[in-house]
């Protein structure tokens, strides 16, 4: 593996790649390495390791493809000693196709075809414009294998615009125009018009396509691929011709008229098709990438968002005529009671209901969902029952249900719940996902939480693997009880897995909770490997040794223990002491095994041992307004950012229909990326700029307005 040119890409210093890929060859994980090789990595963080990580599996593809092209060219007897170095001196898979291509098993051919009529040695003369040894092959072809001279030079042509077409050179020549000059272009097909309205921005369009925005191919490429619209790449093929006329050398001769019209014939049968392909697959690529890492962020933002925590819960998944179904969970989020109202219909009743069930279960915190009915059944605890002054101290919050439903028919919750049907599973997840947004969104396909763009049209590997990565160094970031922990939370824990999260339940179900991190090594099938990196991030709280509920490593318990040996104190006492603390001269600590970055991550964290690095949750309100009709331009109010993506975001003003703060309306500023403004969750005050009611859209501003909350 060239490291050299990992570095090159990624400005990274080659002895921290190359540390970074044994540490993976090793098997450990991008957020075990993040958190407990920082002396190895050079402090890599978990994007840079992700990237590293990433080209290191292209490599490693690209190894395995090289294998199959040298034994494919090996085996029709064409392998040079110089062929070879050069294909493994190959970094790109692009060059390396490059250099395959003539030697790749066709289907037949024009030139094929050609080859099998005698017309090779007159091609051969062509292409290398000998006037007098072509025109001996074309008087040896003509009459006597071919009825007319233009036959016989047509199909010497084909031979050529063969040739030119597998030439490395001539490709990269086209490369390069494409790189200055392509336009991508896109019209409606007239059969398709008027099914085609919501593409009617790409019905006569045309963007330079190293400038076009992500959205806007995804959008096009869709259109597409539905069938309404027509997409191509535009450049000048004079200037094309021009290039390649010069790089060929034609002469001034009638072969060279010949290859001068094969070049023509080449680029336009052969090069051109190719190229288009090949930069439309490339701009596609480009705008998954682009999209994919918007999706990421996101999702990163939605997976960390603050949870309101240990709390006795009354969810509730509203409804008008089926009513609204309420669950009551504990502090670990078991469900305790169940119950449906309907407050719409029976107002009193269910008002008495619900205040039974929050003083019979000393109820902390209200979760309503936020789908249908969802504003109005807020409005009705908040006006019936929270005004009240046994229950003004309860807090009420309006939570996403973004992918409830997928969850309520989903496999885990079938397990979890076998005996309640979809609707009690879904207000059980409004409930845990108020409780804690990360625990409770691992159980669903990232995919369905719906916090991107176009992610139906972008690569589903891509966005698949993308997104497992940010779920996974989301739950590592934040820690896992080990005794609370779902099966679902488990498995994204660095060095477990679906099996191993699996086994530890069942441990956990055979001997009771778990009471340290060394018993862990008890769980079947959980070896040294896996236990080395998972311990970190799963916290046991109320163990016996308080590192086994913070973010210290195992193998750095001895470190700890004798700096508390050192000032005289218990670990207990080092860590509930700061002057103790601030005393400690880490530098006396380092060793072979543990340097300076892992002390001072170990410093912070006995600061506030197994502390949540999530923010604290806050109560928020809409204004007084359900509806589109409530709305007017120039109306300011509050709302939340509940998408990004590349043109702006989305935001919840409590009618039923997010409103859009395109890119532009953001701030008075270029932004280049919504997310230098605006994050998902946050609370914003916008102004109602645009009202279309018919068409359900609603365009807003942040712009001069106001933030204080």
């Amino acid at each position: 593996m060239n490291i050299n040119y990992i570095h090159q890409k990624l400005g990274i210093p080659e002895q921290s790649i190359q540390k970074t890929i044994q540490l993976f060859t090793d098997g450990a994980s991008i957020p075990f390495v993040a958190r407990y090789r920082k002396e190895f990595t050079g402090g890599l963080n978990e994007v840079e390791l992700a990237n590293i990580h990433q080209m290191w599996r292209e490599a490693q593809d690209l190894e395995k493809r090289k294998i199959t092209v040298l034994k494919a060219i090996n085996e029709q007897g064409k392998l040079s000693v110089d062929l070879e170095n050069k294909i493994e001196k190959c970094n790109e898979l692009l060059e390396l196709e490059d250099i395959y291509l003539p030697f790749k098993q066709k289907r037949k051919t024009k030139a094929s075809i050609a080859i099998e009529k005698g017309l090779e040695p007159l091609a051969k003369k062509i292409f290398e414009q000998k006037v007098e040894e072509a025109n001996f092959w074309l008087k040896s072809l003509v009459p006597t294998k071919f009825d007319n001279k233009e036959e016989a030079l047509q199909g010497a042509r084909d031979i050529v615009a063969e040739w030119i077409n597998e030439n490395t050179d001539s490709r990269n020549i086209i490369r390069k125009i494409f790189n200055q000059q392509a336009i991508l272009i896109s019209k409606v097909k007239k059969a398709k018009k008027d099914a085609a309205e919501k593409y009617l921005d790409y019905f006569d369009f045309s963007e330079s396509l190293k400038k076009i925005p992500s959205h806007r191919v995804l959008a096009i490429l869709r259109g597409e691929n539905e069938g309404f619209l027509s997409v191509k790449i535009d450049v000048s093929k004079e200037d094309v011709l021009f290039k390649l006329h010069k790089y060929w050398q034609i002469r001034d001769n009638w072969t060279g008229k010949e290859f001068a019209n094969a070049i023509e014939e080449s680029y336009d049968r052969l090069l051109f098709p190719s190229i288009e392909n090949e930069y439309l697959q490339a701009a596609k690529l480009k705008a998954d990438k682009e999209a994919i890492e918007i999706f990421a962020t996101n999702l990163k933002q939605l997976l960390l968002a603050a949870p309101l925590g240990d709390k006795r819960i009354l969810a509730i998944d509203p409804g008008f005529k089926t009513g609204c179904k309420v669950v009551v969970l504990n502090e670990t989020g078991n469900l305790l009671d169940e119950m449906v109202i309907f407050p719409f219909l029976h107002t009193l009743q269910a008002q008495n209901q619900l205040e039974n069930s929050i003083v019979k279960h000393k109820i902390e915190a209200i979760g309503v969902g936020n789908g249908t009915a969802g504003r109005e059944t807020e409005d009705f605890i908040k006006k019936n029952i929270l005004h009240q002054d046994q229950f003004k101290h309860i807090p009420c919050f309006m939570v996403s249900e973004q992918g409830a439903s997928i969850y309520s028919a989903s496999e885990i919750a079938r397990e979890e719940f076998p005996d309640k049907d979809i609707t009690v599973r879904g207000a059980v997840s409004i409930g845990r996902r108020l409780k804690d947004p990360l625990a409770e969104l691992v159980k669903l396909d990232p995919k369905s939480i719906g916090v991107g763009q176009y992610q139906h049209d972008i690569s589903a590997k891509l966005l698949s693997d993308s997104l497992q990565q940010v779920v996974e160094n989301c739950v590592n970031s934040v820690g896992v009880d080990v005794n609370l922990a779902s099966k679902s939370l488990l498995s994204y824990v660095s060095g477990l897995g679906p099996a191993l999260a699996q086994n530890i339940i069942e441990y956990r179900n055979s001997n009771g909770k778990i009471k340290n991190r060394a018993e862990l090594k008890k769980v079947p099938k959980l070896g040294p490997k896996a236990f080395e990196q998972a311990a970190g991030f799963l916290r046991v709280r109320d163990a016996k040794n308080p590192l086994d509920n913070s973010a210290v490593h195992p193998e750095a318990y001895p470190v700890v223990e004798k700096m508390a040996k050192d000032s005289a104190v218990s670990v207990e006492e080092l860590i509930g002491n700061k002057n103790i603390r601030s005393g400690i001269d880490i530098q006396k600590y380092i060793s072979d095994s543990i340097g300076l970055p892992t002390l001072q991550d170990i410093m912070a964290e006995l600061e506030k041992p197994g502390r949540d690095p999530r923010a604290q949750l806050e109560e928020f309100s809409f204004a007084n307004v359900h509806s589109m009709e409530d709305l007017s331009i120039g109306m300011i109010v509050p709302g939340i950012v509940t998408n990004i993506t590349a043109f702006g975001c989305f935001v919840d003003i409590g009618v039923h229909q997010d409103g859009l703060i395109h890119i532009s309306q953001l701030a008075n500023k270029f932004i280049q990326n919504p997310n230098e403004i605006v994050s998902l969750n946050q609370k914003i005050w916008v102004k109602i700029i645009e009202l279309d009611v018919k068409r359900k859209r609603i365009s807003l501003s942040s712009k001069d307005v106001s933030q204080n909350f």
